[in-house]
């Protein structure tokens, strides 16, 4: 499900300047029509909160993919600005809501098998973003409209997929006495609560410097260092490509150290190595800027949304909600931030709002007790070997279990 989101999320993203010429779209009116997505996305995450703890996980996952691949081709047969904006606006709703609701699924699985699992999934997701974009290359090369290159990739997706999602988890008690995955709240703060706020803030720091690195990279190592063309289309690439490294062995990363520990430490690397580019300020050195900057950011988004479900007094799925909110807010904020303060000085000051934020990060996820160890439950990263070997059992019911108890737990949950 993460690979399919990805896919398709970053296929289309190559069709862009021909949309941008068969709407006869202005610059302006372009950047104004892209807000769709992310607008609706946000729209998404209120619904998804309040829908929920109701239906689970694995029927608005199921929706929402029905959705997503439906409404896509969708895009391509716009004719002016209006259409496309409320297509796309469309397409960014579902999107939001099969964010959030295989977020909450993966929470799901990943306490079941009382393992760091969150990570692998959002390298899933960056795997499936990267084959994305060189389809959509592809397609355009060969003449394919975004149309059908949305319908063609969309079946096999919503077929394959669809029935996957079928087989996953309940929401709830995942048989036995293992820990509910969908908390039920007393009364004590819900969203607001000031865990689920600080966990929020990260995100956003984090998703704002992603928006900026996507939007800017390119264009201040092309117009402000005069790197060649090919050379400024390699910052994202960098950042990209560093990022999926991280998540793909985050699973094992994750396991062997600590979250509280292990995101501080990469988040420090990130604002050093991204504001030593900056400072040195030529085309190899912002380029390893952005390769540490996707080092450092890899792995919080993940970690941050895993302990995000395992916040009390607040359902699993209301939590991601607000958190994947305030990233999504992040994300569309980030470009605006940066340009803003581009135009009254320069980029290059600009982009050292990056490194200041990946330091911000780096003190708040070493602070946060959302990320640290507990008692009970099962947060990120707290049930491996740490501190000269000695093993946390974060929850006895689960992690004390022999492979053959989890075997004959797991055969009571049904397909």
């Amino acid at each position: 499900m993460f690979f399919v989101h990805g896919f398709l999320f970053a296929s289309w993203t190559a069709h862009i300047p021909q949309l941008k010429q068969h709407l006869g779209l202005s610059d302006g009116a372009l950047g104004l029509a892209l807000l769709g997505a992310p607008i609706g996305s946000v729209l998404a995450m209120v619904v998804a909160g309040r829908l929920l703890p109701t239906l689970g996980s694995r029927r608005i996952l199921s929706l929402a993919l029905v959705g997503y691949c439906v409404s896509g081709p969708f895009i391509g047969l716009t004719a002016s600005l209006d259409t496309f904006f409320v297509a796309f606006l469309l397409w960014g709703f579902f999107q939001g809501m099969l964010d959030v609701s295989m977020n909450t699924q993966a929470i799901t699985v990943e306490r079941f098998s009382g393992r760091v699992l969150m990570p692998g999934f959002h390298g899933s997701w960056s795997t499936g973003a990267l084959v994305g974009a060189v389809t959509g290359a592809v397609a355009v090369g060969l003449g394919v409209s975004l149309s059908e290159q949305m319908l063609v990739l969309a079946a096999p997706c919503l077929l394959v997929v669809g029935w996957l999602a079928a087989r996953m988890i309940p929401d709830g008690r995942a048989g036995g006495d293992i820990e509910s995955s969908v908390r039920t709240p007393d009364g004590r703060g819900g969203v607001l609560q000031g865990a689920v706020i600080a966990l929020g803030l990260i995100v956003f720091a984090d998703m704002l410097c992603e928006g900026a690195a996507a939007d800017w990279g390119a264009v201040y190592l092309r117009n402000s260092l005069d790197a060649v063309p090919l050379v400024a289309g390699l910052a994202y690439a960098a950042y990209a490509l560093a990022m999926l490294a991280v998540r793909l062995s985050g699973n094992r990363l994750f396991t062997r150290f600590a979250a509280h520990r292990l995101l501080p430490l990469l988040a420090a690397i990130a604002s050093l190595g991204f504001g030593t580019g900056l400072v040195i300020d030529s085309p190899v050195s912002v380029l390893l800027g952005f390769a540490l900057l996707g080092v450092g950011l890899g792995g919080v988004v993940p970690m941050i949304l895993s302990a995000a479900g395992a916040v009390s007094n607040v359902e699993t799925g209301r939590a991601v909600a607000a958190v994947a909110g305030c990233g999504w807010a992040g994300y569309v904020v980030g470009p605006v931030v940066i340009g803003e303060i581009a135009s009254t000085t320069t980029l290059h000051t600009a982009l050292f709002l990056i490194p200041v934020l990946t330091a911000t990060v780096a003190v708040a996820t070493g602070t946060a007790k959302a990320l640290r160890p507990r008692s009970t439950g099962c947060p990120p990263g707290e049930d491996h070997p740490v501190d000269g070997g000695q093993k946390r059992t974060c929850d006895q019911r689960v992690t004390n279990r022999t492979p053959n108890q989890l075997d004959s737990t797991r055969a009571q949950v049904p397909n």
